[in-house]
């Protein structure tokens, strides 16, 4: 691609000129000084269409990892923060280079980067420069990057956030690994789902290829709250070797928003995109939310999976149509022989006598997997303190509390002022 000379050149003007553009190119022009004072070669500048957040996240990551493949340059500005302290859970504060305000070089690649903060009269912005010293570097930094951000990616989940100003980007680590055996479902569900992300994630997908199948596919999860679909969900993400990118739906979705996650998810592909309580999603942008999963290429290598309590408010044309959600699995209420697991799995027999378990998961009937959690707390607590349980008080109390949630019969006590929703 041939070069051609700018018209407007930033040593032919002053501030009292093009005051913007002087305050933005000023800083521009010290970068790229640095980086030609620094290699003796003239570095170009490049944007993208649709940001750079891939790119961003990992070098966030690799800066914290403090990789040898990356050189933080200098600071920008001298009183801005070059530093961030990080807090990782359950350990300690650490300190890493910041993301912004920094020249950040990469020499195999001979491309920097820099979030640089642009001040003018109404406002002061950050905006994130790539400098490279031909097409080819650059192109060759992304798809090296993009697969680095993959691979960091593979040790947690990767949130994306709806929010006023857009779409945050956030990492959350998996800090107890569920094991598919501890997942309590049907056998025949359970199977079901497994060997179809299984299948997805074999070889980059193989089975599809061998069967001419569309390299896509959507599960719905649906039941009430409290039988596991999250600890389905925790159990897939930790074991598959894929990255997991969990979407959280809120009042500021939007059709920009949901073309921006699945443009960000497909880069990622072959990649898990989970959606919980689907149900929330705007009413003004379903119809571009199903448009969406319509598209040709938009789900190419996504495993989508769906989650809601509510399925009663699932608009029909979500399930019955192909290519949307393949299958729609019910999460439903435990039956007695997956609460008798649940209760051998916990060893409530360090609480009560074996021959007790029997009975225990037939009084049970009608808790959820998280009553029973519940459950299991409150005998732990009370053998804690007491040397003994009363199970029956327990399990009565777990669902009379049950019963007035669901049917909001609280009583309270009058007071004369009301605080709360």
């Amino acid at each position: 691609m041939t070069e051609n000379i700018s018209l407007i050149k930033f040593t032919e003007i002053d501030r009292e000129t093009m005051p913007h553009y002087y305050d933005y190119a000023i800083a521009i022009e010290k970068v790229v000084k640095t980086l030609y004072d620094k290699t003796g070669r003239t570095f170009k500048i490049y944007s993208s269409e649709d940001g750079f957040e891939e790119l961003n996240s990992a070098i966030i990551q690799m800066l914290k990892n403090n990789s040898p493949d990356i050189e933080v340059v200098s600071p920008i500005f001298d009183h801005i923060s070059a530093r961030k302290i990080h807090y990782i859970d359950n350990e300690d504060y650490f300190i890493s280079y910041s993301d912004e305000n920094n020249l950040i070089y990469f020499e195999k690649y001979q491309v920097a980067y820099a979030t640089i903060t642009i001040y003018q009269s109404h406002a002061d912005f950050p905006l994130e420069f790539f400098f490279a010293v031909d097409d080819e570097s650059i192109l060759t930094f992304i798809k090296e990057m993009i697969d680095k951000e993959r691979k960091f990616m593979l040790h947690g989940i990767t949130v994306l956030t709806d929010t006023e100003d857009g779409l945050e980007r956030s990492k959350e680590d998996i800090t107890k690994q569920i094991h598919r055996d501890e997942v309590l479902l049907a056998d025949n569900v359970k199977k079901d789902i497994f060997r179809s992300i299984d299948e997805f994630f074999s070889k980059s997908g193989t089975f599809f290829k061998m069967y001419d199948i569309p390299y896509k596919r959507g599960i719905l999860l649906y039941g009430n709250p409290g039988n596991g679909k999250t600890t389905l969900v925790k159990s897939i993400a930790g074991s598959v070797e894929a990255p997991v990118v969990y979407w959280q739906i809120t009042e500021y979705t939007s059709s920009y928003s949901i073309d921006e996650v699945f443009q960000t998810t497909k880069k990622l592909a072959p990649v898990i995109l989970i959606i919980e309580d689907i149900d929330s999603m705007p009413y003004e942008c379903r119809s571009f939310f199903l448009n969406t999963l319509d598209g040709a290429t938009t789900k190419e290598g996504i495993f989508l999976i769906g989650t809601t309590n509510y399925p009663e408010k699932i608009d029909p044309a979500l399930i019955n149509r192909a290519g949307r959600f393949d299958r729609a699995y019910e999460i439903k209420q435990p039956g007695i022989e997956l609460r008798r697991e649940y209760l051998m799995n916990k060893k409530v027999v360090q609480f009560v006598d074996e021959n007790k378990i029997d009975y225990i998961a037939e009084k049970t009937k009608g808790l959820s997997i998280a009553q029973l959690n519940e459950l299991y707390m409150s005998m732990a607590l009370e053998w804690h303190y007491e040397k003994k349980v009363d199970v029956d008080k327990i399990i009565e109390e777990l669902k009379e509390n049950h019963k007035k949630t669901m049917k909001q019969d609280f009583e309270m006590e009058d007071y004369d002022e009301k605080l709360g929703f």
